[in-house]
C-alpha cells in the first residue's frame, strides 16, 4: 500500500535545516550593517579631513602659519551623531609647506585617517 505525502520526521528535518540556514542569514546581515556604518564613518570622517585640506589650500601662502606647541583642533559632528575630531599640523620646509590632516572618532574602538599633503609657493 503506497502513501504520498511526508513523514513527521521529514518535516521536522527540513525545518531544522531551514532555521539554521536562516540564523546564518541574520548573522551575516548583522555583520553587513555593521561594516556598512563603518563605511560611512570613514567616508564622513575622510569628508572632514578634506575640507580642511582644501581650506589650506586654498589660503595665501603667507597666511599657512607653521604650528607650535602642538597640532590646531576642531570637534565636527556627523549626520549620524558620531563626533569627529580633526587636528592639523603645518611644517614649513624652505619654499614647501606640509600640511597634515588626522580626524579621530570611536564607534565601538578608536579610529583615525590622516591626509598629507605639501603645499609650495
Amino acid at each position: 500500500m503506497k502513501q504520498d505525502g511526508f513523514t513527521l520526521l521529514e518535516v521536522l528535518i527540513a525545518l531544522v535545516i531551514l532555521s539554521v540556514s536562516l540564523l546564518a542569514l541574520a548573522a551575516l546581515m548583522v555583520t553587513s550593517t555593521r561594516n556598512n556604518a563603518f563605511g560611512e564613518s570613514v567616508t564622513e570622517a575622510a569628508t572632514f579631513a578634506q575640507d580642511k585640506l582644501e581650506e589650506f589650500r586654498a589660503a595665501q601662502w603667507d597666511l599657512l602659519v607653521p604650528t607650535t606647541g602642538g597640532p590646531g583642533t576642531d570637534q565636527k559632528q556627523g549626520s549620524t551623531g558620531v563626533s569627529y575630531r580633526r587636528s592639523w599640523d603645518i611644517a614649513e620646509t624652505g619654499t614647501i609647506k606640509t600640511v597634515i590632516v588626522a580626524v579621530n572618532w570611536n564607534d565601538r574602538i578608536d579610529h583615525s585617517i590622516q591626509l598629507i599633503s605639501v603645499v609650495s609657493r
